[in-house]
C-alpha cells in the first residue's frame, strides 16, 4: 500500500506553534509534489500549501501565508509543515497527499484536493485557550 503517515498534531494555545510531519510509506516521495490540506468539522477539505518535487516552488493559501512554512527532506522521504502564530480557526485535521503531476501544485493556488492521492489518516490540530 502507498500512503502517508502524518504526525505532530496536538492541542496548542493561540499564538503557539506546531511542526507537522508526513512520512511516505511504500513509495519514493521525490517523484511527487506534496500538498498539505486540512478539514474542519462540517467543512470541506481545503488545500493550504504545496511544494514542488525538489522543493524549489512553494504555494500557500491566503489564510496561512506568512504563518505556515512547508518543506521537505527527500532523503528522509518526509514532508513538513511548520505552523506558527496559530489561531482558533486553524483547528482541523491536517493531511498531506502527493501528486505526480507537478503542475497541480505549481500552476495553481492551493485549493481542492482533486489530483492528489496517497492520503493518510491525518493529524488533529486544536488551537484553544
Amino acid at each position: 500500500q502507498l500512503y502517508f503517515v502524518e504526525s505532530g498534531g496536538g492541542l496548542v494555545q493561540p499564538g503557539g506553534s506546531l511542526r507537522l510531519s508526513c512520512a511516505a510509506s511504500g513509495f519514493r516521495m521525490d517523484y511527487y509534489a506534496i500538498g498539505w490540506f486540512r478539514q474542519a468539522p462540517g467543512k470541506e477539505r481545503e488545500g493550504i500549501s504545496c511544494i514542488s518535487k525538489l522543493g524549489g516552488i512553494t504555494k500557500y493559501a491566503d489564510s496561512v501565508k506568512g504563518r505556515f512554512t512547508i518543506s521537505r527532506d527527500n532523503a528522509k522521504n518526509t514532508g513538513y509543515l511548520q505552523l506558527n502564530n496559530l489561531k482558533p480557526e486553524d483547528t482541523a485535521v491536517y493531511y498531506c497527499a502527493a501528486t505526480i503531476v507537478e503542475a497541480v501544485c505549481v500552476d495553481r493556488q492551493p485549493g481542492a484536493p482533486e489530483g492528489y492521492g496517497y492520503w493518510g489518516q491525518g493529524t488533529q490540530v486544536t488551537v484553544s485557550s
